[in-house]
């Protein structure tokens, strides 16, 4: 995989693939499931303990080979049933031969990397094995290309299997076979127990190889036969990151089959993604470029995309989600969200509430028809029922140290370009005014508001703006073209207060302004002159 991370680790569909044997192997409910370690041992055990944790984790020695593989995995799974005999008599106080007490019955062996394999093929394959009472099923399949496969040497006539030629140890006859193995067995455990007690290392690669059992067991008279499956991606292995995107594709598209038959649109197959663990509902529509990840459920009804990634975001039924991103969210039943919405983690939007364009939400409870319709912030924030956040709105939350919480009651009205810097309340029926920065909690049905008495600059454009568009067309509106730019009102103001012998207040002096005229001074073309 030329990778950091342990091959049966990558994932395709929101899972390992390790994940997906141990998902297959558990549908089976078998008594025990033992997963062998070696490479990477560390991590790869630590994820079998985060998706499987009734897993038995056995840990292969410097030997290598699938046989030697399976040699610690039987030692560890005869150990952990003779332990369960001995719990069962210290219960009944009895004495027994819980030393004697070895695993009996079917062993069902899979590889790691095999992440298409699926519980209907090995529940099949169990079948054939107990209705022919064998020693060892093995699972096949043909492919065109067999380079780097074992082959399946079968006896003429009876199609019995004779044995599995490795690659490297097979002849040109051999090698033109195209039947292979799969890694995918089923054996008797006392079969197997035998056999691998027997096994060397006697071959090209110097490993102690697992398919020299069923040659084993045939020279023992037991029965081994194939059974052959038609479908050869669900038993690919992977084994670089080009195989594992064909599966992965593969995967998505079976994915997707299986929920338009159950009732699901899929406007364009080829944008959209879903993880296995998604649930989608009947009459879910999934527009194009859409991702639903990790746990996902979306309602009967509600539509996705086009354009959005979603993981662990639960849709109510109704909703409408569009280009939208968000991750561990709840929008409930009927709700709208988006376009361009980004829901972080602890979102959750009530009934026919609203979450806009260009809103971010974090750890925010947003109740029914509640709508936060665009270009804001609310994070850390209850906000109740059928209230209306104002455009460009911010719960201030952080104050460099820690997460204060805003409270919005229900049916307030914010003003736009509202902060609320938390801790603060916001009570039912209030409202706050455009630009209002609220620090302290306003009362129910109370109207806040911040900002200053207007204070207008008369005639500021043409003095300070003085031969551009936006001055002709000021000169223009009033209807004069005086230099000072002052209205009647203005102008009266100040001879007033001249006449009164009151110190006039000069003009303001603003950047780019030009400079005032002397009092007394005329202008002409050539300049100025007194």
């Amino acid at each position: 995989m030329r990778s950091a991370t342990p091959k049966v680790l990558h994932t395709l569909g929101g899972r390992s693939m390790l994940g997906h044997a141990l998902a297959t192997a558990r549908a089976l409910e078998p008594e025990r499931v033992a997963v062998v370690v070696r490479h990477e041992r560390e991590r790869v055990a630590a994820h079998v303990l985060e998706v499987d944790p009734g897993a038995l984790l056995v840990d292969q020695d410097d030997v290598p080979g699938t046989g030697r593989a399976v040699q610690v995995a039987m030692t560890a799974l005869d150990g952990a049933a003779q332990a369960a005999a001995a719990q069962g008599e210290h219960d009944r106080a009895a004495d027994g031969a819980a030393a004697d007490s070895v695993l009996d019955g079917a062993v069902v062996v899979v590889a790691g990397d095999v992440p298409l394999l699926d519980a209907g093929t090995l529940t099949e394959l169990l079948a054939a094995h107990a209705a022919d009472a064998n020693a060892v099923t093995v699972l096949t399949t043909d492919v065109a290309e067999p380079t780097g496969y074992g082959r399946i040497l079968r006896e003429p006539g009876t199609g019995d299997v004779l044995g599995i030629v490795e690659e490297k140890d097979a002849d040109d006859e051999q090698r033109a076979i195209t039947e292979i193995n799969t890694s995918v067995y089923v054996f008797d455990a006392r079969v197997l127990r035998a056999a691998l007690a027997r096994l060397g290392r006697d071959n090209a690669q110097g490993e102690v190889y697992l398919t020299d059992v069923l040659a084993i067991a045939r020279a023992d008279g037991g029965h081994v036969r194939a059974l052959r499956t038609d479908d050869a991606l669900s038993v690919e292995g992977v084994n670089d990151r080009v195989q594992l995107a064909v599966l992965r594709a593969e995967l998505n598209r079976r994915l997707l089959d299986d929920w338009m038959r159950a009732g699901v649109t899929v406007v364009d197959p080829a944008t959209t993604w879903v993880d296995v663990d998604v649930e989608l509902a009947r009459d879910v529509t999934l527009l194009q470029n859409t991702q639903l990840h990790g746990a996902t459920t979306v309602g009967e009804g509600a539509t996705v995309g086009p354009d959005t990634t979603l993981t662990d975001v639960e849709i109510g039924p109704g909703a409408t989600v569009v280009r939208t991103h968000g991750s561990l969210a709840v929008i409930r039943e009927g709700a709208t969200v988006g376009p361009f919405a980004y829901l972080r983690p602890g979102t959750d939007l009530g009934a026919g509430g609203k979450i806009g364009t260009f809103v971010e939400t974090k750890n925010a409870q947003i109740g029914t028809g509640s709508k936060i319709p665009h270009l804001s912030y609310v994070g850390d924030a209850t906000i109740g029922e059928y209230s209306n956040i104002g455009a460009a709105s911010v719960t201030v939350n952080y104050d460099g140290v820690s997460k204060h919480r805003t409270v919005i009651g229900s049916h307030a009205r914010t003003g736009s370009d509202n902060m609320f810097v938390a801790p603060v309340v916001v009570g039912d029926g209030a409202y706050t005014g455009a630009g209002t920065v609220v620090r302290r909690d306003v009362p129910p049905g109370a109207l806040a508001v911040s900002a200053g008495s207007q204070r207008n600059i008369e005639g500021w454009v043409v003095r300070s703006r003085g031969g551009t568009p936006a001055a002709e067309a000021a000169a223009r509106a009033r209807g004069t073209q005086d230099i000072g730019g002052l209205s009647p009102q203005a102008r009266a103001e100040r001879e007033r207060a001249a006449a009164a012998g009151e110190r006039v207040a000069p003009l303001p002096e603003l950047p780019g302004q030009p400079q005032r005229l002397a009092e007394g001074a005329t202008t002409t073309d050539e300049g100025t002159t007194r």
